[in-house]
């Protein structure tokens, strides 16, 4: 019974963190919005301590600042965000599979050849919650098979606190193909055991994801995009 308790609450905070995600990332909720605990605690029909633990890893994924006797309001986002994330992202990724070519054994590469057919189906299915899920899988086994457990805590932990920019990226259309094509060369570059071409590939994946996203905000704000420093960093 208790074991049982717990998995409900889970699935229950699951559909709160669901629920403010989509909000955001489809506009509901705009930046510097108040996200009211009273109305969630009356939607769900639960009381506020699982609505705060939600806010609190809403938080550290970017999503909401909580503000100390005030509550959680939406955060903001700058395209200074957005290029300091994927330019530090496509650095530490792109090392990551210059050290994977290396070491990366067939199963590994069998792996993300798995792992690229799902994202492919769920690409074409448009199924972007699933496929920013199963892309991580893709990531996380060649960071793993670099070797370096202290590179892989650094990229987790950073990929965690800027999971909403990764998601908006991913949600642009047209880039989930992308990202399923840009796969496939990252795969060959490793069945070859090209590890500059890898993490050129990977950086500039990575940079290139971050351009699109920044002209994607500037584009809903009617201005021009500024030069930004990921063409630098991915030559795109």
């Amino acid at each position: 019974m208790r074991k049982k308790l717990v998995d409900s609450h889970l699935t229950l905070r699951e559909k709160i963190l669901e629920t403010i995600r989509e909000a955001i990332l489809k506009g509901a909720l705009k930046p510097g919005e108040k996200v009211a605990e009273p109305e969630l605690a009356e939607r769900f029909g639960i009381s506020r301590t699982p609505i705060r633990e939600a806010f609190r890893q809403l938080e550290s994924e970017g999503y909401l600042t909580v503000i100390p006797r005030k509550g959680a309001v939406v955060a903001s986002l700058s395209e200074r965000d957005v290029e300091e994330f994927y330019a530090i992202k496509s650095i530490l990724e792109g090392y990551a599979a210059r050290m994977a070519a290396e070491k990366m054994t067939e199963k590994d590469i069998e792996r993300l050849e798995g792992i690229n057919e799902r994202l492919e189906k769920l690409a074409r299915e448009g199924d972007v919650k699933n496929f920013f899920r199963v892309h991580n899988d893709f990531h996380e086994c060649f960071i793993r098979a670099a070797g370096n457990e202290k590179l892989l805590e650094l990229i987790s932990q950073l990929l965690l606190k800027f999971n909403r920019l990764r998601m908006a990226s991913l949600s642009l259309p047209g880039r989930m193909e992308i990202s399923v094509q840009e796969h496939r060369k990252i795969i060959d570059a490793f069945k070859k055991r090209q590890g500059e071409r890898a993490e050129s590939l990977v950086t500039k994946t990575a940079a290139y994801g971050g351009q699109l996203l920044i002209q994607s905000m500037a584009q809903k704000e009617g201005r021009e995009v500024e030069t930004s420093i990921l063409y630098q960093v991915g030559d795109v």
